[in-house]
């Protein structure tokens, strides 16, 4: 049989990734987009083999959008300027593509992990650090600490935790940010 016209991996990944957007990535499955295509489910295993495979292209295609955000917001900045807009593009995506955002935290195995942008996440933070002059392993503990930092701040955000006190969640994260802007800058020698 052959492959339904216009149907390709890409285009599935594509319209997987607005689904992702519109229902939650948890949602996302062949049978789902079958749907959306108006197609049988069977007619979509010559592109994706299944569920995961095609949650895991979502996943790569939102950690390249995401890292393309990144490169394109630090691009001529240093110090807290670079801080703030790696941050920020987190935060945006996070708010823009809700299901991206959530395909782009999904575990990969680590071959599929280092052939995928998740190296150039990496990359751009660690070029971040050089400029609050971190050394190994103060680098390594540091890019753990803004991810865990952009991700759990965003990921309360977006599931409400915030929403019911003051001072607005703007003001909290500016501070958030010049809190570790401090911290990098002071960053303790180990013992």
């Amino acid at each position: 049989m052959a492959p339904r016209v216009g149907l390709t991996a890409e285009r599935l990944t594509a319209v997987g990734a607005e689904l992702a957007d519109e229902v939650g990535f948890d949602q996302v499955t062949v049978s789902e987009l079958a749907r959306r295509f108006d197609v049988k489910v069977a007619s979509l295993y010559s592109h994706v083999r299944n569920s995961h495979d095609l949650k895991t292209r979502i996943a790569l295609l939102a950690l390249e959008e995401l890292a393309d955000r990144a490169a394109d917001a630090l691009a001529g900045r240093a110090g807290k300027d670079a801080l703030v807009a790696l941050a920020n593009v987190y935060r945006d995506f996070a708010r823009e593509h809700p299901g991206r955002y959530a395909a782009a935290q999904y575990r990969l195995d680590p071959e599929t992990a280092m052939a995928g942008a998740g190296v150039r996440h990496s990359r751009m933070t660690r070029a971040l650090l050089r400029g609050y002059d971190l050394d190994e392993p103060d680098q390594t503990h540091a890019v753990r600490l803004l991810g865990s930092v952009f991700h759990g701040y965003v990921s309360i955000e977006m599931g409400g935790g915030f929403d019911h006190s003051a001072p607005d969640t703007q003001e909290t994260w500016s501070r958030v940010l010049d809190a570790l802007d401090v911290l990098l800058r002071t960053w303790p020698s180990a013992p």
